[in-house]
Protein backbone atom coordinates (compact mmCIF):
# COMPACT_ATOMS: atom_id res chain seq x y z
CA UNK A 1 0.00 0.00 0.00
CA UNK A 2 3.02 2.48 0.54
CA UNK A 3 2.61 3.31 -3.48
CA UNK A 4 -1.04 3.93 -3.12
CA UNK A 5 -0.42 6.26 0.62
CA UNK A 6 2.24 8.09 -1.80
CA UNK A 7 0.00 8.81 -4.50
CA UNK A 8 -2.26 10.54 -2.01
CA UNK A 9 0.40 12.44 -0.22
CA UNK A 10 1.05 13.88 -3.77
CA UNK A 11 -2.52 14.82 -4.77
CA UNK A 12 -3.21 16.17 -1.38
CA UNK A 13 0.33 18.48 -1.29
CA UNK A 14 -0.83 20.20 -4.56
CA UNK A 15 -4.24 20.64 -2.91
CA UNK A 16 -3.21 22.19 0.15
CA UNK A 17 0.14 23.87 -1.70
CA UNK A 18 2.29 22.55 0.88
CA UNK A 19 4.07 19.23 2.27
CA UNK A 20 3.82 20.28 5.64
CA UNK A 21 0.25 21.19 5.28
CA UNK A 22 -0.67 17.54 3.42
CA UNK A 23 1.50 16.20 6.65
CA UNK A 24 -0.62 17.23 8.77
CA UNK A 25 -4.09 15.92 7.16
CA UNK A 26 -2.67 12.77 6.57
CA UNK A 27 -1.25 12.43 10.36
CA UNK A 28 2.84 12.58 10.14
CA UNK A 29 5.46 14.90 10.24
CA UNK A 30 6.81 17.14 7.39
CA UNK A 31 10.50 15.17 6.94
CA UNK A 32 8.59 12.30 6.82
CA UNK A 33 6.39 13.63 3.72
CA UNK A 34 9.45 15.12 2.19
CA UNK A 35 10.89 11.63 2.13
CA UNK A 36 8.01 9.68 0.61
CA UNK A 37 8.10 12.23 -2.27
CA UNK A 38 11.12 11.60 -2.76
CA UNK A 39 10.93 8.50 -2.83
CA UNK A 40 8.10 8.66 -5.30
CA UNK A 41 9.89 10.31 -7.65
CA UNK A 42 13.13 8.40 -7.27
CA UNK A 43 10.56 5.35 -8.05
CA UNK A 44 9.07 7.13 -11.61
CA UNK A 45 12.25 8.50 -12.44
CA UNK A 46 10.47 11.97 -12.78
CA UNK A 47 10.10 15.10 -10.76
CA UNK A 48 6.60 15.68 -9.98
CA UNK A 49 6.67 18.78 -7.83
CA UNK A 50 9.18 22.49 -8.01
CA UNK A 51 9.59 22.93 -4.03
CA UNK A 52 10.54 26.12 -2.82
CA UNK A 53 10.42 27.86 0.80
CA UNK A 54 7.18 29.16 -0.20
CA UNK A 55 5.41 26.87 -2.60
CA UNK A 56 4.94 23.97 -4.66
CA UNK A 57 4.61 24.43 -8.61
CA UNK A 58 3.71 21.08 -10.94
CA UNK A 59 6.03 19.68 -13.35
CA UNK A 60 4.32 18.76 -16.65
CA UNK A 61 4.93 15.42 -15.41
CA UNK A 62 3.53 16.20 -12.56
CA UNK A 63 0.17 17.55 -13.94
CA UNK A 64 -0.14 14.20 -16.08
CA UNK A 65 0.58 11.90 -13.19
CA UNK A 66 -1.66 14.35 -11.14
CA UNK A 67 -4.63 13.53 -13.61
CA UNK A 68 -4.01 9.48 -13.00
CA UNK A 69 -3.58 9.74 -9.45
CA UNK A 70 -6.81 11.47 -8.41
CA UNK A 71 -8.86 9.07 -10.96
CA UNK A 72 -7.21 6.55 -8.97
CA UNK A 73 -7.81 7.24 -5.51
CA UNK A 74 -11.47 8.75 -6.52
CA UNK A 75 -12.11 4.91 -7.79
CA UNK A 76 -11.08 3.92 -4.90
CA UNK A 77 -12.94 6.08 -2.76
CA UNK A 78 -16.26 5.34 -4.73
CA UNK A 79 -16.13 1.65 -3.92
CA UNK A 80 -15.52 2.43 0.02
CA UNK A 81 -18.96 4.61 -0.14
CA UNK A 82 -20.74 1.98 -2.14
CA UNK A 83 -20.05 -0.10 1.53
CA UNK A 84 -20.72 3.10 3.72
CA UNK A 85 -22.92 5.37 2.35
CA UNK A 86 -24.61 2.82 0.29
CA UNK A 87 -27.96 3.06 1.88
CA UNK A 88 -27.57 6.47 3.20
CA UNK A 89 -30.83 8.69 3.16
CA UNK A 90 -29.93 11.62 0.44
CA UNK A 91 -30.74 15.43 2.84
CA UNK A 92 -29.35 18.90 2.80
CA UNK A 93 -29.29 21.43 0.71
CA UNK A 94 -27.67 20.82 -3.20
CA UNK A 95 -25.93 23.28 -4.49
CA UNK A 96 -25.75 23.36 -8.43
CA UNK A 97 -23.77 25.95 -10.90
CA UNK A 98 -24.45 26.22 -14.45
CA UNK A 99 -23.71 28.31 -17.76
CA UNK A 100 -27.70 29.61 -18.21
CA UNK A 101 -28.41 27.95 -21.67
CA UNK A 102 -27.39 24.29 -20.22
CA UNK A 103 -28.83 24.91 -16.75
CA UNK A 104 -32.36 26.09 -18.27
CA UNK A 105 -32.30 23.53 -20.77
CA UNK A 106 -31.01 20.48 -18.84
CA UNK A 107 -29.86 21.03 -15.21
CA UNK A 108 -32.83 22.77 -14.14
CA UNK A 109 -35.44 20.46 -15.15
CA UNK A 110 -33.02 17.45 -13.56
CA UNK A 111 -33.14 19.26 -10.13
CA UNK A 112 -36.82 19.59 -10.51
CA UNK A 113 -36.91 15.87 -10.87
CA UNK A 114 -34.04 14.93 -8.39
CA UNK A 115 -36.25 17.21 -5.82
CA UNK A 116 -39.28 15.16 -6.30
CA UNK A 117 -37.52 11.81 -5.93
CA UNK A 118 -35.76 12.77 -2.67
CA UNK A 119 -38.70 14.73 -0.42
CA UNK A 120 -35.49 15.85 1.87
CA UNK A 121 -33.43 17.22 -0.39
CA UNK A 122 -33.75 21.10 -1.20
CA UNK A 123 -31.99 22.49 -4.38
CA UNK A 124 -30.28 25.46 -5.23
CA UNK A 125 -29.79 25.80 -9.34
CA UNK A 126 -27.51 29.26 -9.82
CA UNK A 127 -27.09 29.83 -13.77
CA UNK A 128 -24.01 32.02 -14.83
CA UNK A 129 -22.33 31.91 -17.54
CA UNK A 130 -19.21 33.23 -15.59
CA UNK A 131 -16.27 31.05 -14.21
CA UNK A 132 -17.51 29.77 -10.27
CA UNK A 133 -15.17 29.12 -7.43
CA UNK A 134 -16.81 26.27 -6.19
CA UNK A 135 -15.22 25.92 -3.02
CA UNK A 136 -15.04 29.45 -1.94
CA UNK A 137 -18.99 29.53 -2.60
CA UNK A 138 -19.40 26.31 -1.61
CA UNK A 139 -21.27 24.61 -4.31
CA UNK A 140 -21.70 21.13 -4.71
CA UNK A 141 -21.40 20.54 -8.39
CA UNK A 142 -20.81 22.44 -11.58
CA UNK A 143 -21.31 21.41 -15.64
CA UNK A 144 -18.67 23.34 -17.31
CA UNK A 145 -17.61 23.08 -20.98
CA UNK A 146 -13.36 22.06 -20.75
CA UNK A 147 -12.23 20.22 -17.27
CA UNK A 148 -11.19 22.36 -14.26
CA UNK A 149 -8.32 24.72 -14.20
CA UNK A 150 -8.22 24.18 -10.24
CA UNK A 151 -6.50 20.99 -8.64
CA UNK A 152 -8.36 20.74 -5.91
CA UNK A 153 -11.48 19.82 -8.31
CA UNK A 154 -12.48 16.24 -9.68
CA UNK A 155 -14.23 15.91 -13.61
CA UNK A 156 -16.40 13.85 -14.67
CA UNK A 157 -16.59 13.44 -18.59
CA UNK A 158 -20.52 13.95 -19.70
CA UNK A 159 -20.06 14.32 -23.65
CA UNK A 160 -18.53 15.86 -26.45
CA UNK A 161 -19.30 19.46 -27.15
CA UNK A 162 -19.47 20.74 -30.59
CA UNK A 163 -19.93 24.39 -32.09
CA UNK A 164 -22.87 24.42 -34.45
CA UNK A 165 -23.45 26.87 -37.01
CA UNK A 166 -27.34 27.19 -37.78
CA UNK A 167 -30.20 29.95 -38.68
CA UNK A 168 -34.32 29.36 -39.10
CA UNK A 169 -35.28 27.96 -42.51
CA UNK A 170 -36.51 31.46 -43.18
CA UNK A 171 -33.38 33.15 -42.98
CA UNK A 172 -31.66 30.62 -45.21
CA UNK A 173 -34.11 31.25 -47.92
CA UNK A 174 -34.02 34.37 -48.06
CA UNK A 175 -30.67 34.90 -47.96
CA UNK A 176 -28.96 31.46 -49.44
CA UNK A 177 -27.85 28.59 -47.29
CA UNK A 178 -24.05 29.24 -47.45
CA UNK A 179 -21.99 26.32 -49.03
CA UNK A 180 -18.02 27.07 -47.95
CA UNK A 181 -16.54 29.68 -45.08
CA UNK A 182 -16.21 31.95 -47.70
CA UNK A 183 -19.66 32.28 -48.28
CA UNK A 184 -20.21 33.52 -44.62
CA UNK A 185 -18.74 37.26 -45.78
CA UNK A 186 -21.67 37.97 -47.85
CA UNK A 187 -24.52 37.16 -44.47
CA UNK A 188 -25.45 38.48 -41.17
CA UNK A 189 -24.04 37.01 -38.44
CA UNK A 190 -25.29 37.33 -34.94
CA UNK A 191 -22.30 38.46 -32.87
CA UNK A 192 -20.88 37.52 -29.43
CA UNK A 193 -18.82 40.54 -28.35
CA UNK A 194 -18.66 42.19 -24.75
CA UNK A 195 -18.15 45.87 -27.10
CA UNK A 196 -20.01 46.97 -29.76
CA UNK A 197 -18.42 46.11 -33.03
CA UNK A 198 -19.17 45.25 -36.88
CA UNK A 199 -17.41 42.32 -37.32
CA UNK A 200 -15.64 39.31 -35.29
CA UNK A 201 -13.38 36.64 -36.26
CA UNK A 202 -14.53 33.38 -36.11
CA UNK A 203 -12.47 30.38 -36.14
CA UNK A 204 -13.73 27.25 -37.39
CA UNK A 205 -12.25 23.48 -36.22
CA UNK A 206 -12.89 21.27 -38.80
CA UNK A 207 -15.57 18.20 -37.90
CA UNK A 208 -13.25 15.27 -38.95
CA UNK A 209 -9.44 17.05 -39.21
CA UNK A 210 -8.48 13.79 -41.77
CA UNK A 211 -10.90 15.53 -44.74
CA UNK A 212 -9.80 19.58 -43.23
CA UNK A 213 -7.11 19.56 -41.40
CA UNK A 214 -6.48 22.81 -40.89
CA UNK A 215 -8.60 25.36 -38.72
CA UNK A 216 -9.58 28.25 -40.25
CA UNK A 217 -10.56 31.90 -39.40
CA UNK A 218 -13.15 34.09 -41.35
CA UNK A 219 -13.82 37.92 -40.60
CA UNK A 220 -17.66 37.68 -40.21
CA UNK A 221 -20.21 40.99 -40.50
CA UNK A 222 -23.00 41.79 -38.41
CA UNK A 223 -25.25 44.74 -37.10
CA UNK A 224 -26.22 42.70 -33.94
CA UNK A 225 -24.49 42.34 -31.44
CA UNK A 226 -24.71 41.06 -26.80
CA UNK A 227 -22.47 39.25 -24.53
CA UNK A 228 -25.11 37.47 -23.97
CA UNK A 229 -25.72 33.56 -25.34
CA UNK A 230 -29.46 34.05 -24.91
CA UNK A 231 -29.77 37.18 -26.60
CA UNK A 232 -27.91 35.78 -29.88
CA UNK A 233 -30.07 32.76 -29.60
CA UNK A 234 -33.44 34.44 -29.64
CA UNK A 235 -32.01 37.07 -32.09
CA UNK A 236 -31.27 33.58 -34.24
CA UNK A 237 -34.86 32.29 -33.68
CA UNK A 238 -36.56 35.59 -35.14
CA UNK A 239 -34.63 35.00 -38.71
CA UNK A 240 -32.55 38.08 -37.96
CA UNK A 241 -28.72 36.00 -38.62
CA UNK A 242 -26.72 33.32 -38.48
CA UNK A 243 -25.44 32.12 -35.42
CA UNK A 244 -22.88 29.82 -33.37
CA UNK A 245 -23.55 28.09 -30.36
CA UNK A 246 -22.90 24.98 -28.77
CA UNK A 247 -24.73 22.24 -29.49
CA UNK A 248 -26.42 21.63 -26.41
CA UNK A 249 -27.72 24.76 -26.63
CA UNK A 250 -29.40 24.57 -29.99
CA UNK A 251 -29.83 20.71 -29.83
CA UNK A 252 -34.20 21.27 -29.30
CA UNK A 253 -34.94 24.14 -32.13
CA UNK A 254 -32.48 21.16 -34.41
CA UNK A 255 -34.61 18.71 -33.88
CA UNK A 256 -38.05 20.44 -34.26
CA UNK A 257 -36.20 22.29 -37.37
CA UNK A 258 -37.07 25.90 -35.91
CA UNK A 259 -33.30 26.54 -36.56
CA UNK A 260 -30.92 24.30 -39.24
CA UNK A 261 -27.05 23.26 -38.97
CA UNK A 262 -24.96 24.99 -41.88
CA UNK A 263 -21.67 23.69 -42.93
CA UNK A 264 -21.57 20.84 -40.78
CA UNK A 265 -18.24 20.13 -42.09
CA UNK A 266 -16.74 22.79 -39.50
CA UNK A 267 -18.89 22.11 -36.39
CA UNK A 268 -15.43 20.60 -34.56
CA UNK A 269 -15.22 19.96 -30.43
CA UNK A 270 -14.52 23.12 -28.86
CA UNK A 271 -14.10 21.42 -25.60
CA UNK A 272 -15.52 18.26 -23.66
CA UNK A 273 -19.04 18.89 -21.16
CA UNK A 274 -17.77 17.89 -17.82
CA UNK A 275 -19.28 17.99 -14.42
CA UNK A 276 -16.78 20.15 -11.64
CA UNK A 277 -17.06 19.03 -8.08
CA UNK A 278 -14.28 19.57 -5.17
CA UNK A 279 -13.42 15.95 -4.21
CA UNK A 280 -15.23 12.72 -4.33
CA UNK A 281 -13.99 11.43 -1.07
CA UNK A 282 -16.95 11.23 1.35
CA UNK A 283 -19.62 13.31 -0.86
CA UNK A 284 -22.81 13.04 0.76
CA UNK A 285 -25.29 11.07 -0.79
CA UNK A 286 -27.04 13.91 -2.44
CA UNK A 287 -24.47 15.02 -4.23
CA UNK A 288 -23.30 11.68 -5.30
CA UNK A 289 -26.59 11.12 -6.22
CA UNK A 290 -27.22 14.00 -8.56
CA UNK A 291 -23.95 13.34 -9.97
CA UNK A 292 -25.15 10.18 -10.84
CA UNK A 293 -28.24 10.98 -12.21
CA UNK A 294 -27.03 13.68 -14.43
CA UNK A 295 -24.61 11.70 -15.87
CA UNK A 296 -26.67 9.27 -16.71
CA UNK A 297 -29.52 12.22 -18.17
CA UNK A 298 -26.52 13.01 -20.39
CA UNK A 299 -25.64 9.88 -21.42
CA UNK A 300 -28.91 8.28 -22.48
CA UNK A 301 -30.33 11.39 -24.31
CA UNK A 302 -31.39 12.12 -27.29
CA UNK A 303 -29.21 15.04 -27.32
CA UNK A 304 -26.16 12.53 -26.86
CA UNK A 305 -26.86 11.04 -30.03
CA UNK A 306 -27.06 13.57 -32.42
CA UNK A 307 -23.19 14.48 -31.16
CA UNK A 308 -21.87 11.60 -31.44
CA UNK A 309 -22.54 11.58 -34.97
CA UNK A 310 -22.46 15.64 -35.78
CA UNK A 311 -23.15 15.54 -39.96
CA UNK A 312 -22.27 12.03 -41.54
CA UNK A 313 -22.38 14.35 -44.93
CA UNK A 314 -19.54 16.06 -44.27
CA UNK A 315 -16.99 14.33 -46.40
CA UNK A 316 -19.86 14.34 -49.09
CA UNK A 317 -19.92 17.99 -48.89
CA UNK A 318 -15.92 18.45 -48.99
CA UNK A 319 -16.02 16.52 -52.01
CA UNK A 320 -18.56 19.02 -54.05
CA UNK A 321 -16.23 21.92 -53.48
Amino acid sequence: MNELDDMRLFVRAVAAGSLSAAGRELGFSPAVGSKRLARLEARLGVRLLQRSSRRLALTDEGAIYLERCQGILADIDDAEAELTQGRQQARGLLRVTSTVALGRRCVGPLAAEFMREHPDVTVQVSLSDALVDLIEEGFDCAVRIGGPADSRLVARRLGPNRRVLCATPDYLRRRGVPRSLEDLVDHDCILQERIATRQSDWLFMPADPSVSPSPRTVTVQGRLVTDNGEQAHDWALAGLGLVRRAVWDVVDELDDGRLVEVLPEWAGEVGPLQLVFPSRRLLPARTRLFIDALAARFEHSKDQARVRAPAPDARKAKRRR
